[in-house]
């Protein structure tokens, strides 16, 4: 199943723990009262999930969206086992830094073109 909005597409895999959200140039809050609520209703169906986010012309948050994220990762502390992002070299040690703080996830980065590798990781862990 798939939703999007101008600046996220979520995907859910029917029956799966796999939700991959891609994102594309720069996030607002009313992004996260699109996306939060329908990641809520999957992990209160799947209970944890992987979780692959792919940054396409990504430019970022603004602050509303910076603080939505934080706490969209805060509520969801133990709830995704592997975060796989996907992204430009310029995100990596920002998003990893980031992140790490407000998840227990096994949280790797992965190249643009390396879409497919992400994918396997996410879901088998190798």
């Amino acid at each position: 199943m798939a939703i999007e909005n101008k600046a996220i597409e979520l995907t859910h895999t029917a029956g799966g723990k796999l939700v991959e959200v891609q994102a594309t140039g720069k996030l607002e809050k009313a992004d996260y009262a699109f996306f939060a609520p329908e990641v809520d209703r999957i992990i209160q169906e799947q209970g944890k999930i992987n979780m692959l986010v792919s940054l396409r012309d990504f430019h970022g948050w603004t602050a509303g969206a910076l603080w939505e994220d934080v706490k969209f990762d805060a509520k969801h502390f133990r709830d995704i086992e592997r975060l796989a992002i996907v992204g430009e070299d310029k995100w990596e040690k920002g998003m990893a830094r980031f992140c790490h703080p407000f998840t227990t996830a096994e949280i790797k980065f992965f190249r643009p073109g390396q879409i497919d590798e992400a994918r396997r990781w996410v879901v088998t862990g190798s």
